[in-house]
């Protein structure tokens, strides 16, 4: 496969007798998705014994040769830019970012360039030809942490799968207004707001959102969780915890970034409204690597500004009895 074609010859097996076209092929060629694969067949950029079919439904007898000859689309028009990333690993099939607060991860109307995506064509060029740049999933421009990178069409493959089964592990740490007296787990819909088109909400009519939480920390007005998703659902924790009125401290969407306790010090209440975005962390990541068939996983400590907050809470805001 060059760099910007993909070219494959496979003999379709006699056990795939009556099986449809895209199905067959996508049990014998696993790099690729299958929605990539439909698209090629309805683009005539697959033959079957020499001759285009343009049918994904089309059945097979078995023992047929299929050629596949197709280009794989640039991810976009965006130009690498030499912005700094953390890469905390990285192997000939992907690689693994500690995002820092402030980073968008990929160019939409507001944010055209500046982004990950720019970052990471500046690192390695050849992530143009894969489905947004190589990035699996996403953190909110102002989360920091751990975010996975394919950088091969075949792992690009195995990680949207895992993704997709919620194979991947995903812990992340918050710090939310409030005292919880215990853990829990949410599982509410999240869908677009109802008026506010920017915002999520928690609405009948959302798609299925898990958010598992257990208490680190527990303060007077304040408790530090942990934080492990099932469903990765846009702005699911910072949703789901605002849902149960914990919202995350300097959340500007989903919180009141003004909101101050009452009976803290100036100290303090200079911390809170110095800190100017959702105090969250995507702490670890683990997956099963696409090719080597083994279990790997990372872990990153919060950023020092998430720490200094949490450090100043923990000074001033004791809570009186052990969990």
């Amino acid at each position: 496969m060059s760099n910007n074609r993909f070219y494959k010859e496979l003999q379709i097996s006699p056990e795939h007798l009556g099986s449809r076209l895209d199905q067959a092929i996508s049990s014998e060629c696993n790099e690729v998705s299958r929605s990539k694969i439909q698209s090629w067949i309805k683009n005539g950029l697959i033959k079957v014994d020499g001759q285009v079919v343009t049918v994904t439904r089309t059945k097979l007898m078995g023992n047929e040769v299929i050629v596949i000859d197709a280009e794989i689309e640039e991810a976009g028009v965006w130009q690498p830019q030499d912005i700094p990333l953390d890469i905390v690993y990285e192997d000939e099939q992907l690689l693994v970012v500690n995002k820092q607060a402030g980073l968008v991860v990929h160019p939409a109307a507001g944010n055209p360039d500046g982004t990950m995506v720019n970052a990471l064509l500046h690192h390695n060029s050849e992530l143009i030809h894969l489905p947004r740049s190589g990035i699996i999933h996403r953190l909110d421009k102002d989360t920091t942490g751990l975010l996975v990178v394919a950088k091969t069409l075949e792992a690009h493959t195995h990680l949207v799968e895992q993704l997709q089964q919620r194979a991947f592990e995903r812990e992340y740490q918050c710090i939310v207004h409030g005292e919880l007296v215990s853990g829990g787990t949410v599982e509410e819909p999240i869908g677009r707001h109802s008026t506010n088109r920017v915002q999520m909400a928690v609405t009948p009519f959302g798609k299925e959102a898990i958010t598992h939480y257990r208490i680190k920390e527990r303060y007077k007005h304040f408790t530090h969780l942990k934080v492990n998703l099932e469903t990765g659902r846009t702005h699911q924790i910072r949703v789901h915890m605002a849902f149960l009125r914990y919202p995350l401290v300097g959340d500007p969407v989903y919180g009141n970034v003004r909101f101050v306790p009452s009976g803290i010090s100036d100290e303090l209440k200079l911390h809170l409204r110095g800190f100017k975005r959702q105090a969250l962390h995507a702490r670890k990541l683990g997956l099963m690597h696409p090719t080597q068939a083994k279990m790997m996983a990372w872990e990153v400590e919060a950023p020092a500004d998430y720490n200094s907050l949490l450090n100043a809470i923990s000074l001033e805001c004791p809570f009186e009895n052990d969990l």
